[in-house]
């Protein structure tokens, strides 16, 4: 086991009198043998060094920097003990706590370790393992970020409330000896936390019966010969198979499906009806999360048909398979329904025949052990359907449609958050689960601030796909519509929106572009994607009075 390696480089440093300071999965790298090397000791100190600091002082400086402040609260937020979040001096114990953490994040990711050669801070981002989030049992949160916390709400959770990250469960196979180990390693009392060199004694302990277990159940194909213990929790391995292409996946039932949207263009009226000129453009950013879970699509002359164009955004959580499949999928249902349904019908079908085939290939790859046993991602998802003068918008989740007329901003969608009265009780009459947690009104033990989305099957039916759906005639005062994810509206107004776009040049990857932009800038928390498509005629050269 890793732990049992690295753990030992900890025992010899808190042996020399040093205290690491920053113990956490980035510092860890792993050579060609899976062997462990603990790492970046440019926060380490001496314990004699520290205990000169005047804690007193330390506490009454408010935020100290340069020097003094390396001596004092340093580390990576999510590992940092609470002692040292009340801004109290390193010790030991507060490696303790920091190794906690980091075991708790290695038995999460042990069972999914596909990418042997990078180093484990790269494995996180991108299978997405960080603390306060469980990977082996039900999602009770999602990611730090998910959840929406503040660096304060953080801090305080852990201080105050004891919050931690989810141990895993029965079905992780970890040793029950193990998990509580780690519970004491992150015990809120710093006298309370083992040494280094009772928790080296108590892993070898646990190797050993480890060992004696995997020799009594051995694995067809298993190396007997391998000396490196850090090989030992790796037995899934041979049976994990590459990360499933959700884009792929929804390609193809795409490619399936027979398209014919003529019906929806009425050539009897078509030299009556307005005709919008469309011109088109997005952009996309992760922001400031690790990865990026938002995909859009930009369908215009859907189908070869001049008058019909299909724009969308996907939004995923927990992961972006249902974001990634959902890009591919939905347009093809929507182009396979054209044939016998209304565009408003065919538009809201196509979320709910979405969501139905995402969550039934999902259980079709857990089956083949391509994904997660409790793997449950979902998206919310916004979609803008232009046939000839009509403007068709369909809502699941917190995306949102706005349209400019005349200068002034309209909402085409409502976003569905349980926040919303009305949206709450719809979902506890369909039998879920809300309640106030962190900051807000939340559902399930996911713990989802939207109520509506594609996927989430943990959560369905309460959870629902279907849509709200709006329905626009356009005119020659319509001059642009903007669809984007919450990272944009998070931090920005309807109206503010339409005051950057009037101040930028009328190109619509541009004011994409300056959207995300300038949400990025505003402290926006999580991925950004903006879809700008003007409605008529713009010039790129404007009179500025």
């Amino acid at each position: 086991m890793v732990e049992g390696l690295h753990t030992k480089a900890l025992q010899y440093l808190h042996r020399l009198g040093i205290v690491h300071r920053d113990v956490k999965p980035a510092n860890i790298l792993l050579d060609k043998n899976l062997s462990p090397h603990l790492a970046d000791f440019g926060l380490a100190e001496y314990k004699k060094d520290l205990k000169h600091v005047s804690v007193e002082n330390w506490k009454s400086s408010g935020k100290p920097t340069g020097g003094f402040h390396k001596k004092n609260m340093v580390g990576t937020l999510v590992y940092m003990a609470p002692e040292i979040l009340r801004k109290d001096v390193h010790t030991e114990k507060s490696d303790v706590y920091s190794f906690g953490i980091t075991v708790k994040i290695h038995l999460a990711l042990s069972s999914r370790l596909h990418y042997l050669h990078l180093r484990v801070d790269d494995k996180l981002h991108i299978i997405g393992v960080v603390p306060y989030t469980d990977l082996r049992a039900e999602a009770q949160a999602h990611t730090v970020l998910e959840m929406k916390y503040t660096e304060q709400q953080l801090t305080a959770a852990v201080v105050s409330e004891g919050l931690r990250p989810v141990l895993a469960g029965p079905e992780s196979r970890a040793p029950q000896s193990l998990l509580l180990l780690i519970q004491r390693c992150w015990d809120p009392i710093p006298e309370n936390r083992p040494s280094f060199d009772d928790i080296v004694k108590e892993l070898g302990s646990i190797i050993e019966s480890v060992n004696v277990v995997q020799d009594d159940e051995k694995i067809p194909g298993k190396s007997d010969t391998s000396n490196d213990q850090g090989l030992n929790d790796l037995n899934d391995i041979n049976t994990y198979q590459e990360t499933v292409n959700w884009f792929r996946q929804g390609e193809v039932l795409s490619k399936t499906a027979p398209s014919n949207l003529s019906k929806w263009s009425d050539a009897s009226s078509y030299h009556l009806a307005y005709h919008p000129k469309l011109t088109w453009g997005s952009f996309a950013t992760c922001g400031r999360r690790e990865t990026m879970e938002d995909t859009h699509v930009l369908m215009p002359n859907l189908c070869n048909e001049k008058d019909i164009h299909l724009f969308g955004i996907f939004d995923g959580h927990r992961g972006a398979a249902a974001a990634e499949f959902s890009a591919r999928a939905l347009p093809g249902f929507l182009q396979a329904l054209g044939s016998a349904s209304s565009p408003s019908d065919a538009l809201s079908e196509s979320f709910v025949k979405t969501d139905v085939a995402f969550r039934n290939e999902l259980i079709s790859q857990r089956n083949s052990k391509g994904v997660q046993k409790d793997s449950h991602p979902g998206c919310t998802a916004a979609a803008a359907l232009i046939v000839q003068n009509k403007l068709f918008v369909a809502n699941a989740g917190d995306c949102r449609t706005i349209l400019c007329r005349g200068g002034l901003s309209i909402a085409l969608s409502v976003d569905h958050v349980a926040s919303r009265t009305d949206e709450r009780e719809r979902v506890i009459r369909e039998g879920g689960l809300v309640k106030w947690q962190v900051d807000t009104w939340r559902v399930g033990s996911a713990a989802l601030q939207v109520t509506r989305s594609i996927g989430d099957a943990d959560l369905k039916p309460a959870v629902t796909a279907e849509p709200e759906m709006t329905e626009t005639t356009l005119t020659s005062e319509d001059e642009y519509l903007v669809m984007a994810s919450d990272g944009l509206w998070d931090v920005m107004s309807n109206e503010e929106v339409v005051g950057i776009i009037k101040d930028t040049v009328k190109e619509p990857g541009m004011c994409s572009k300056r959207l995300a932009t300038e949400a990025a800038e505003r402290g926006s928390k999580d991925n950004i994607t903006v879809i700008v498509v003007f409605l008529r005629p713009v010039s790129t050269a404007e009179r500025i009075y």
